[in-house]
């Protein structure tokens, strides 16, 4: 293997789309992992933030852990939004905007934290911590919403159901930067995965 300034050039073991080649091996590789990868193909498709494990399906599919993470977020807003209408006209009608809100919370975290660790990174172990972090970023998200929603609903006068349709562009953005950094984070010296 070639060397380059930094260490060994890793260029040669890809293929021209970035997959690993066949039989190419990094230093450090163990061979094979448990869920059947190896650690040149979870280098080559290493998840944002330091997340470990092997490639769900969506990343199977789309061949890029980012555009799945993407994919995912984007398909969660649209449940998250789902639960909301959902929320709004079974009870929000009677208790308020505010408890529809924080009912369809609920149901999009838990939602979203069974798609990202099954379909995009399959984290493995610490499922508790990584619901707790989950939940700060979410919490986080729902913080900026409970402000900015009856802000859009009294103040600026537009219906609750556009009004959050606006404020989820917000909070999208910060519940991708949170979890990308936050959330599955997994140290690189750490063994457990």
């Amino acid at each position: 293997m070639s060397q380059t300034k930094d260490g060994p050039d890793r260029s040669a073991q890809l293929r021209a789309d970035g997959t690993p080649r066949p039989g190419g091996t990094s230093p450090g590789d163990t061979g094979p992992t448990a869920g059947g990868g190896t650690a040149a193909a979870r280098e080559v498709g290493r998840p944002p933030a330091g997340m470990e494990g092997d490639p769900g399906l969506l990343f199977r599919l789309v061949r890029d852990q980012r555009t799945a993470f993407l994919v995912v977020g984007a398909l969660n807003t649209a449940i998250g939004m789902g639960w909301f209408v959902l929320f709004q006209q079974l009870i929000g009608v009677r208790a308020g905007y505010m408890v529809a809100l924080v009912a369809a919370h609920v149901a999009s975290v838990l939602c979203a934290f069974v798609l990202y660790r099954r379909f995009v990174f399959r984290v493995r172990g610490h499922v508790l911590r990584d619901l707790a972090r989950f939940e700060v970023v979410n919490l986080t998200s729902l913080g900026v919403n409970l402000v900015t929603l009856p802000f859009a609903v009294e103040v600026l006068g537009v219906p609750p159901i556009p009004a959050q349709l606006l404020v989820t562009v917000v909070t999208m953005v910060i519940s991708f930067l949170g979890h990308k950094g936050f959330s599955f984070h997994r140290p690189a010296q750490a063994g457990v995965r």
